[in-house]
């Protein structure tokens, strides 16, 4: 996620079972906590394969790219949780969630039977948890997107920023998340005291700042922000073939479209990322680049 004019920040990574997040089979960077792996969960002939890669980009600072894929059991339900935070201005904020947000989602007493008020309340709540952390969390912020996938038959997904999700489903290539560009919500910006710059050579910018219109953090543009997510449902049948979420690193230089065909042509869904974020270095991304591929067989 790019910021205007950024200063350094020192990495600070907050306590969570790193095994539980990203497996055994890992890759460690000095300023992240892990770059590639894999999983899979099924329950009878149904079964559900998974696999991330996350490549730090040219940008002057610490990887500031987070994931969650994992799958819980939680109650009577088995769920698959699915998550891409992509920081700014440091990887404080983008550790917090990958920490808290699905525990946070997760206690929301309406979940279970409203998912979407659930994760609804959870979102602004958690953000709330950030600011009221400041300054331990630094002033930086991050977008998010979640994917959570409930007993392998319903995905329920929800997005902050420009993070985005994408489903091949029934032989079409479905967005399920809204880029949330300043552009787009001025109006709720310019109502709130602020503005949208748009200078010639750059994208537009929340009080010429930030090139995002909601996100978790950023207490100094908070007043001019939002938080809560745009959420979307799908049932997961035997047409659904695969997902992907990743950060603006992605979707910076390749189209929905492109990223499905690269995705679809390799059954091992670690390799599929690991290919989408080379292809994304091959075409000069220059941000951090993080990439979940999830297959589905049901």
């Amino acid at each position: 996620m790019e910021f205007r004019n950024p200063t350094s920040a020192k990495p600070r990574f907050l306590g969570f079972d790193i095994n539980m997040l990203c497996g055994l089979d890992r890759l460690l960077l000095p300023n992240s906590p892990c770059t590639t792996g894999k999983g899979k969960e099924s329950a009878g002939q149904t079964k559900v394969t998974y696999g991330f890669s996350l490549v730090k980009g040219k940008a002057n600072h610490p990887m500031e790219d987070y994931h969650v894929a994992n799958f819980i059991r939680t109650g009577n339900q088995k769920l698959g949780l699915f998550a891409i935070f992509d920081g700014h201005l440091g990887d404080e904020v983008p550790a917090y969630l990958q920490k808290n947000l699905f525990t946070n989602i997760l206690n929301e007493k309406q979940f279970v039977d409203y998912p979407d008020r659930g994760i609804t309340g959870a979102y602004e709540k958690t953000d709330q948890a950030i600011l009221s952390h400041n300054p331990a969390l630094g002033r930086g912020g991050s977008t998010a997107v979640t994917a959570i996938l409930v007993n392998f038959q319903k995905l329920w997904i929800a997005n902050v920023g420009d993070s985005r999700a994408v489903l091949l489903k029934d032989g079409d290539v479905l967005q399920m998340t809204i880029d949330h560009e300043p552009s787009t919500e001025r109006q709720f910006i310019e109502d709130k005291g602020g503005f949208v710059s748009n200078l010639p050579g750059d994208v537009p910018r929340v009080n010429g700042q930030l090139a995002v219109s909601r996100a978790f953090g950023d207490k100094s543009l908070k007043s001019h922000l939002r938080s809560d997510p745009d959420i979307r449902s799908a049932d997961v049948t035997p047409n659904t073939e695969l997902m992907i979420l990743a950060s603006d690193g992605l979707w910076k230089v390749m189209s929905n479209e492109e990223a499905v065909e690269v995705a679809r042509k390799i059954k091992d869904p670690q390799s599929a990322a690991k290919k989408l974020t080379a292809e994304a270095l091959k075409k000069d991304s220059k941000d951090d680049i993080s990439c979940i591929v999830v297959r589905f067989k049901i």
